[in-house]
């Protein structure tokens, strides 16, 4: 009983398991002694009193078995718990990084919600303002004149572009002074060989405007029907000005509309709208067209100024040459003068030296004052002789001129 009630009092885990076995092996120890004790004292003393011995000591092995078991169950039931504890810490260490993560999760969209919710008030912002806008551009756009203003200072914007100069490539609102023709046209391109190209930048825009205003469907066909109508009264207007018509004109006159949906509209009403303008000779140009067009002329101002350029290039070489010849020829006297001199001064020398330097030093003999040690002095040499350039010797000789070639040939 001692043994159990020492057994109850320890804590339960996996290391019990040995002093379990010791305390197996001397429960068996104890009931082996017994037993034999017993069994000795059967031949001393009668056979009722070894019966009861025999019986005490059966219930003695059966109370140390049930204590075995009862031992065996709650170390089990303890290393059952202690698992289920480490599950459950497991268990705990994963939910807690779950709701991280989930919390990580909420708080990346609500900041997304946040983002997308600012994106949109600056979006609504911007579309205000720009609906303002547009607003603001089609009630300008609403007078004829104001139309006209912004047509032509979009287009001379496009020819600044294009690299055509005012006043000197193109001239805008100025009189085509030919009898041919009546008006001012907008702009007044000079083309290259003395061609003028005259383009007029109003356009109908009132009944387009307002068929992108109608809700309706059959109201706003309407409408650009209207649109295609009005743009085709305006070219009629402008063939009878009679632009294409002037002596410098290419037989067409330009009609340009800032907006490519003016255009755009008009031709899904009516495909043959193009070819009905230019038989009247008036060719109608959008941004695209009309950037292509004046391009096109600026490449070709610019391939004249190329050929220009190399016409004067061509005459300042052929001065320059000129002239280099001249110096050749000069140098070549100098240095045959300079070589003239030097040779006079070596002949000059011992004439000095054999009279005057002779006849001072027999003076000065005689006890005549003067200076000797100038009169000492060496004369000095003579120049070496200047060295004739051939045109073999000179770097760029396929392209020098003789001086003294020239002067044969002159």
């Amino acid at each position: 009983m001692i043994v159990s009630g020492s057994c109850h009092d320890r804590p339960m885990n996996s290391t019990d398991s040995p002093f379990v076995t010791i305390i197996t092996l001397l429960i068996g120890l104890i009931l082996g002694l017994a037993i034999g004790f017993i069994l000795w004292r059967k031949g001393a003393s009668n056979g009722g009193a070894s019966s009861t011995e025999l019986t005490q000591v059966t219930e003695q092995l059966n109370a140390a078995r049930a204590e075995r078991d009862l031992y065996k169950s709650e170390r089990d039931n303890a290393m059952a718990d202690t698992k289920l504890a480490g599950e459950l810490e497991a268990m705990k260490a994963a939910m807690e990084k779950l709701q991280k993560e989930a919390g990580d999760a909420d708080r990346r969209r609500i900041e997304a919600e946040s983002d997308i919710r600012a994106q949109v008030r600056a979006m609504s912002t911007h579309n205000e303002s720009l609906v303002a806008q547009t607003k603001a551009i089609a009630g300008a756009l609403s007078n004829s004149a104001t139309r006209g203003k912004f047509g032509e200072a979009q287009l001379e914007l496009m020819l600044e572009e294009a690299g055509l100069r005012k006043d000197i490539e193109f001239t805008a609102q100025r009189s085509t002074t030919d009898s041919d023709s009546s008006g001012i046209p907008d702009i007044t391109v000079k083309m290259p060989g003395g061609t003028k190209l005259f383009i007029d930048s109003k356009f109908p825009f009132d009944r387009f405007i307002e068929a992108h205003e109608a809700e309706d469907g059959e109201a706003r066909e309407a409408l650009f029907i209207e649109h295609r109508k009005d743009l085709a009264k305006h070219v009629e207007i402008l063939a009878k000005r009679g632009y294409h018509e002037s002596q410098d004109s290419p037989d067409f006159v330009i009609l340009f509309v800032p907006f490519e949906s003016l255009l755009t509209e008009a031709l899904r009403v009516d495909p043959l709208f193009l070819e009905k303008a230019f038989k009247l000779n008036v060719t109608i140009a959008t941004p695209t067209s009309m950037m292509a067009l004046l391009r096109t002329i600026g490449n070709v101002y610019s391939r004249n100024a190329v050929a220009r350029n190399a016409e004067d290039i061509s005459k300042s070489a052929a001065s320059f040459m000129k002239d280099l010849t001249r110096l050749h020829e000069r140098i070549i006297k100098v240095g045959s003068a300079i070589n003239s001199l030097s040779k006079a001064y070596a002949e000059l020398i011992p004439t000095a030296e054999s009279t005057v330097k002779r006849a001072a030093a027999k003076i000065l003999s005689y006890g005549v004052s003067g200076d000797k040690d100038k009169l000492a002095l060496a004369y000095p040499d003579a120049p070496a002789e200047v060295r004739e350039l051939k045109n073999s010797e000179l770097a760029a000789e396929d392209d020098f001129i003789d001086a003294e070639e020239v002067k044969e040939d002159e």
